[in-house]
């Protein structure tokens, strides 16, 4: 065997392992060996070996009832310095939101159109919640979302602008131009609102974490409907997030 071949081959066995990673999804606690190859498109033997190689390094975890991630994902995850110095940065400010109000907090990254979760803290009323910390949702569904894409570029808003917008409940915003004056409205206040648009019977703020005129993340407050008194959930948002961006901004200089 070449090194050219070996090489390649190595190549193909880390695109199907990544492969086998992804195919936990938002809401996955566990998957069987046939979930898996079904997601991949791979032989149940394949999938079978690879998982047991990615057991054999915790990536994986495995019992009768299926494959888990492992906590070596975990592990290596804390070690990413854009969602360690968020974490530690915001924590503080997370569970201030939190004992204000009892509620969910959230603390978002933008990823391509999706906002990605690197911290939650569970509220008391936290039912059927789709966000985990790890996991991740369309822009457009969520009021950590809409802050983010509202502060990106004009060419990231132009993007997902002209692609069909993802629809979560039937309440999400799906209209393009709907959208573009939302967003226009949350530059306007550094206020991000969704209702119902991501799971039913819940609203959120959010509000953009701006660090040298970047949004480098968000944050929000996700309660019941009948406890949505915008006031109220705005200014603590906002209070916070204007605590972590100045955290942030004193340990750029």
């Amino acid at each position: 065997m070449t090194r050219d071949t070996r090489s390649r081959d190595q190549a193909n066995m880390l695109e199907k392992s990544m492969r086998i990673l992804q195919a936990f999804r938002s809401g996955d606690r566990k998957l069987r060996l046939s979930e898996i190859a079904e997601r991949t498109g791979m032989p149940k033997s394949t999938a079978h070996r690879l998982s047991q190689a990615l057991i054999d390094h915790q990536l994986l975890a495995w019992d009768a009832d299926g494959y888990e991630l492992g906590l070596g994902l975990f592990e290596l995850s804390a070690l990413v310095p854009l969602k360690q110095r968020l974490r530690e940065s915001a924590l503080p400010f997370m569970q201030d939101l939190f004992l204000a109000t009892h509620e969910t907090v959230h603390l978002g990254v933008r990823d391509g159109t999706d906002v990605i979760y690197v911290e939650k803290i569970y509220g008391h009323s936290d039912l059927a919640l789709p966000s985990r910390v790890g996991g991740r949702l369309p822009l457009t569904c969520t009021a950590v979302g809409k802050a983010l894409l509202a502060f990106s570029t004009d060419e990231i808003r132009t993007a997902v602008l002209a692609k069909p917008l993802r629809r979560i409940t039937t309440k999400s915003v799906i209209d393009p131009e709907r959208l573009r004056r939302q967003l226009a409205e949350i530059r306007a206040t550094g206020l991000a609102f969704e209702s119902e648009e991501a799971t039913l019977g819940r609203a959120c703020v959010a509000a953009p974490v701006i660090v040298q005129g970047e949004a480098v993340a968000a944050m929000s407050i996700s309660v019941p409907i009948a406890q949505y008194r915008i006031p109220q959930l705005a200014a603590a948002v906002k209070t916070a997030t204007l605590g972590l961006t100045r955290q942030l901004r004193s340990t750029t200089r």
